[in-house]
C-alpha cells in the first residue's frame, strides 16, 4: 500500500477521475502502478510511453537534497532548506490550530472542532488555494513529512485512547445502557443502509459496493468512546451523571463497531478473491492471539515488577512506545486499517496506575499539543472545498443523503428509547447530542475510506465538513441544554444550624493526601459525637484521573472495586481505625478516580445522595509542621474547594490544618491538653453556621471557646433582616452557655477593617489558640471589611478566613471556614425581615446543641 497515493491505474489510458487526484487542487501526480507500467513498455523500446505520459501529464524534476543555507544575509531563503522548512511548519501549524481554539473557546466549542477547522484553513479550500502560500509552505517533498506525521499522531492517539478505555464497563453496565446502546446502532444503519441502496445507481461504483455503505454507515451510527471522551472532558461533563452515561453507552458501541470494522476489512479484501479475505482472517487471528496472550501477559509483568507507589521503568515505557509503531506496521502489512494495531496493543494495557498512567502522564501532552495539529493538517490538505463544488451535487447527493438520514435517525434512535426509559426529556436529549458527537475516529476513516478507493476528495471533503457542523452545533447545544449542577440545588435545609436535635449527623469528609487524615481525625473528635446524635462518615479518597478515560467512584462496602485503588489504602485504614474505636462513628469509604476540572461533582454527588449536613474540604495549602513559615502548594486543589463552595448541596467547611492538629485526639476518656478555640464571628448567614457548630464543639469537655462578636460604630452599613437574625442566634447561644465556665463571649466595635485586623492581632497576642472559627462572607456587613477586598488572595477562605490562615499573621493555630448552605433554587428570599426572624426562632427550637 502506497499511503498518500489514492488511486492505481492499471494503464495509463483509464480516465483521471477525482477519485485520483491529490488534494492540491491544479496538481495531478501519478501513481506508483502508473509509472512502474510506463517504464516496463519504455524498457521495451515503446518510446512513445514517455511522450504519451509527458503530454497528459507534466514530469516534475526537483532537487530533494539541497545544502544547508548560509543565511538569509547571504540572499538565501530558509524555506529553501527542507529542513528549516519543516521547522516553520511545525511552528505555523500548531500555533495556528491554538489560535483558531482560542477564537472559538468562548463558543462552548469542543477542541476537536478548532483544529479540524485550522486543518481546513492551512489547506487547499482557503490558504492552500494561494499558489504562492502551497509553493512556499507546503511544497512536494514536504508534504510527505506532513502526512507521515500526522499518521504518525492518529497511531498514538489511538494508543492512549486504548489505554483510557476500560471494557470492563459492559460487566457493570444496566440494561438501559445496553437497550439505549443497541438501538442507537440499529437504527442509524439500517435507515441510512435503505437510503443507500435506494440512490445506488447514481453512486460512484467504488461507494455502490456492499462494503463501501456498510463502511459509511456503521461510522455514522457507532459513537466511538476516543472521540466522546476528550469532547465531553472539554464541556467538564466526564463526571456528571449524563456524561457517565454516554462514556458506558459509547464503550457498548465500541464493542459493536470493533467487530463491524473487522466483518467490512473481511469483505473488502475478499472483493477480488475470497481466498484473500480468509488470509485477512487468519492473520487477524494470529495477531489477536499474540497481542492477548504474549503482549498482554508481558505488561502484567511489568506491573508486578514495578514496586508500589514508583514509577515504571523509562526502558518500559520506550519500548511500549516503539511497540505501537511494531503494531501499526504489522497491520498496515496485513491489510488492516493503520490505527488499530495501536489500539488493540493500548487495550491490553492495564489502565491506572502505575503503566498505564505513566504512560498518558508522559506521552500525551506531546501526543495531543505537538503531534495531533499534523493530523488535523492531513484532514486539511485532503479537504477541498472548491473541489468538492466542482464536482457538483449530482454525485455527491447520493452520500449527503446517507450522511443526513444517518446522523438524524442517531439523535432520534437514541431519543426514544431514553424516553422510553423514562428519563426526563431534557436528560434524552443530552444524551442523544452526546452521542451524536463525530471527531478523530472518523477523520481517521475518511482517510482510511481514501486509501481503499472507496471515496475522493470531493466525499471526503463532504464528509468532514458534516462532521465539523454536527458537532459544532452539538457542543454547545450540550452545553446549553444540560447543566451538571442542577440536581445540587436542592430546597431542603441541610445545615448544622438547623439540624435537628438528637438525629444523626452525616458528613462527608474529603481526603487528598495522607497527611490531611490527622487533622481531620482530630476535628471529628472535637466536634463531640455522641450516642444520641452519632456521625455517619463518608470518608472520600480524591485521586486525579490519569491513565483512564473513564472517571470512577469505589464503594469500598457495597461494589467490586479495582485492587489497584484498594489495597494498603492508608487513609480508609486510618479513618476506620478511628471509628472503630467510637461507638458512635459509622464509617463508609468512598474513593473517587475524576479529573480536577469536575472532581466536585463526585463531591457534592455523594453529599446529595447520602444526604449530608456538612462536607469538610482540606485547604490547598499544606503547612509542614517541621518547616516553619513554609506552604506547599496541592495542585488543582483550589478549584475544585471553589466549585464545592459553589454548588454544594449543604453546608462546607474548609479546614486549613497546621501543626497544632496533626495528632488526633485519643478517645474519650484519654488525658489530653485542653484546647481552646476562637469563634471570630462578623455576622452573616456563613458567621451564624460557624457559630453553631461551634456551639457543638463546645459539648466537648476538653475544649475551651471564645466568641469574639464584632459590630460596625453606630451600626453603619448594618443589614437590619441579617442584625436581627445574628442577634437572636447569638442571644440564644449565650444565654444558654452563660454558665459554662469554658465558653466566653465578648464584643468588639469597629469602625473600619483595618480596626477589625487589628483587633484580630490582639485576640492572637493575648492568648495561645488552637483553631480559630469563622465564617466565608455570606451577609457580612462591608464596613468591618473595608479596605481588606484587595488583599485577600484565596477566595475560597474568605477575606478574614484568608488573613488568620496566612503565614504574616503569626499564628501556628489551625482555621476551619464556615460556609452555609445556599438555597439556589428558592432565589433571594421574598419575605420580610421581621416574618423571617420569626421562622428563624421556630426552626432554634429545632437546633442541635452537643451535650457533655
Amino acid at each position: 500500500m502506497v499511503r498518500g497515493f489514492p488511486k492505481l491505474f492499471e494503464s495509463p489510458g483509464e480516465g483521471f477521475g477525482w477519485a485520483s487526484a491529490w488534494p492540491w487542487r491544479g496538481r495531478q501526480y501519478y501513481t506508483r502502478g502508473l509509472i512502474q507500467a510506463a517504464l516496463v513498455r519504455v524498457g521495451q523500446g515503446q518510446e512513445g510511453a514517455v511522450s504519451h505520459i509527458h503530454a497528459r501529464f507534466p514530469l516534475i524534476c526537483r532537487k530533494y537534497h539541497r545544502s544547508h543555507p548560509l543565511g538569509i544575509f547571504f540572499g538565501e531563503s530558509p524555506l529553501d532548506s527542507p529542513f528549516l522548512l519543516v521547522l516553520f511548519e511545525i511552528v505555523f501549524i500548531i500555533c495556528s490550530t491554538s489560535i483558531i481554539r482560542f477564537l472559538l473557546k468562548p463558543l462552548k466549542q469542543p477542541r476537536v472542532i478548532s483544529e479540524m477547522i485550522g486543518g481546513i484553513i492551512v489547506g487547499p479550500s482557503i490558504l492552500g488555494r494561494n499558489k504562492k502560500f502551497a509553493e512556499a509552505m507546503l511544497p512536494d517533498n514536504s508534504q510527505f513529512v506532513v502526512r507521515t506525521l500526522g499518521i504518525m499522531a492518529f497511531m498514538y492517539f489511538m494508543f492512549i485512547a486504548g489505554i483510557k478505555m476500560d471494557f470492563t464497563l459492559l460487566k457493570r453496565c444496566g440494561r438501559k445502557h445496553v437497550y439505549i446502546a443497541v438501538t442507537g446502532v440499529i437504527i442509524p444503519t439500517a435507515t441510512s443502509a435503505a437510503v443507500a441502496f435506494l440512490t445506488r445507481k447514481s453512486m460512484d461504483p467504488e461507494l455502490a459496493k456492499v462494503s463501501s455503505i456498510g463502511a459509511i454507515t456503521t461510522s455514522l451510527a457507532v459513537t466511538s468512546f476516543p472521540v466522546l471522551n476528550p469532547i465531553l472532558k472539554d464541556l467538564n461533563l466526564l463526571s456528571s451523571e449524563m456524561g457517565r452515561m454516554a462514556i458506558v453507552t459509547a464503550v457498548i458501541g465500541d464493542a459493536i463497531g470493533i467487530n463491524i470494522v473487522i466483518a467490512f476489512e473481511a469483505a473488502k479484501q475478499g472483493e477480488g478473491d475470497s481466498v484473500d479475505a480468509v488470509w485477512y482472517l487468519i492473520s487477524l487471528v494470529i495477531l489477536l492471539a499474540f497481542i492477548c496472550i504474549a503482549v498482554r501477559r508481558t505488561m502484567l509483568w511489568i506491573v508486578h515488577k514495578t514496586p508500589v507507589g514508583k514509577p515504571v521503568s523509562q526502558g518500559y515505557i520506550v519500548g511500549i512506545l516503539l511497540g505501537v509503531l511494531v503494531m501499526g506496521f504489522l497491520t498496515d502489512m496485513f491489510g488492516m486499517a493503520i490505527a488499530n494495531g495501536p489500539l488493540w496493543l493500548g487495550l491490553v494495557i492495564p489502565d491506572g496506575p502505575p503503566l498505564g498512567a505513566t504512560l498518558v502522564e508522559r506521552t500525551e501532552t506531546l501526543i495531543m499539543e505537538i503531534f495531533m495539529p499534523f493530523a488535523f493538517a492531513v484532514v486539511g490538505m485532503y479537504t477541498d472545498v472548491y473541489a468538492m463544488f466542482e464536482f457538483g451535487w449530482s454525485g455527491l447527493s447520493p452520500l449527503f443523503g446517507m450522511i443526513v438520514t444517518g446522523y438524524i435517525s442517531k439523535l432520534l434512535g437514541t431519543l426514544i428509547p431514553s424516553l422510553l426509559c423514562q428519563m426526563p426529556f431534557r436528560d434524552s436529549l443530552t444524551l442523544s447530542l452526546m452521542m451524536s458527537l463525530r471527531g478523530q475516529v472518523e477523520l481517521l476513516l475518511y482517510i482510511h475510506w481514501i486509501d481503499k478507493l472507496i471515496i475522493g476528495v470531493p466525499p471526503f471533503t463532504l464528509l468532514v465538513l458534516s462532521t465539523v457542523v454536527i458537532t459544532g452545533i452539538a457542543g454547545p447545544l450540550i452545553s446549553f441544554l444540560y447543566d451538571p449542577t442542577r440536581p445540587y440545588m436542592v430546597n431542603k435545609r441541610r445545615t448544622i444550624q438547623h439540624h435537628p436535635p438528637d438525629t444523626e449527623l452525616r458528613l462527608v469528609v474529603c481526603v487528598h493526601e495522607e497527611e490531611s487524615v490527622a487533622g481531620l481525625i482530630n476535628l471529628l473528635e472535637v466536634s463531640c459525637p455522641t450516642v444520641d446524635s452519632p456521625f455517619s462518615i463518608y470518608s472520600l479518597h480524591l485521586i486525579e484521573l490519569i491513565g483512564r478515560g473513564i472517571p470512577l467512584l469505589v464503594d469500598y462496602e457495597n461494589e467490586e472495586h479495582s485492587p489497584e485503588y484498594t489495597n494498603d489504602d492508608a487513609i480508609h485504614n486510618a479513618l476506620k481505625l478511628y471509628s472503630e474505636t467510637r461507638g458512635e462513628l459509622k464509617f463508609n469509604a468512598f474513593t473517587a478516580l475524576a479529573p480536577m476540572r469536575s472532581m466536585y461533582q463526585n463531591i457534592c454527588e455523594l453529599a446529595l445522595d447520602n444526604k449530608a449536613t456538612l462536607i469538610i474540604l482540606p485547604f490547598h495549602k499544606e503547612y509542614p509542621n517541621n518547616l516553619e513559615g513554609t506552604q506547599i502548594l496541592r495542585r488543582g486543589v483550589q478549584s475544585v474547594n471553589i466549585k464545592v463552595l459553589s454548588h454544594a448541596p449543604c453546608s462546607v467547611g474548609v479546614l486549613v490544618d497546621k501543626d497544632n492538629f496533626r495528632n488526633p485526639m485519643h478517645a474519650a476518656g484519654g488525658s489530653m491538653r485542653r484546647h481552646h478555640f476562637v469563634v471570630l464571628f462578623l455576622g452573616g448567614a456563613d458567621a451564624r453556621e460557624a457559630l453553631a457548630y461551634a456551639d457543638r464543639m463546645v459539648g466537648n469537655l476538653d475544649v475551651s471557646l471564645t466568641v469574639i462578636r464584632f459590630l460596625s460604630f453606630n451600626h453603619e452599613g448594618d443589614d437590619e433582616m441579617e442584625k436581627k437574625l445574628d442577634d437572636g442566634l447569638v442571644t440564644w447561644f449565650w444565654v444558654k452557655n452563660e454558665s459554662n465556665e469554658r465558653v466566653r463571649y465578648r464584643e468588639v466595635v469597629v469602625r473600619n477593617g483595618a480596626e477589625t485586623v487589628a483587633s484580630i492581632q490582639a485576640v492572637n497576642d493575648e492568648a495561645y489558640c488552637d483553631l480559630w472559627i469563622v465564617g466565608r462572607y455570606q451577609g457580612i456587613n462591608g464596613k468591618l471589611l473595608e479596605g481588606l477586598e484587595a488583599w485577600s488572595e484565596d477566595n475560597e477562605l474568605g477575606v478574614i478566613g484568608d488573613y488568620v490562615a496566612s503565614i504574616d499573621f503569626g499564628s501556628t493555630a489551625s482555621v476551619l471556614v464556615m460556609q452555609q448552605q445556599v438555597l439556589r433554587e428558592q432565589g433571594p428570599p421574598k419575605l420580610g425581615w421581621k416574618k423571617r426572624l420569626s421562622s428563624f426562632n421556630n426552626s432554634r427550637s429545632s437546633m442541635f446543641l452537643c451535650s457533655s
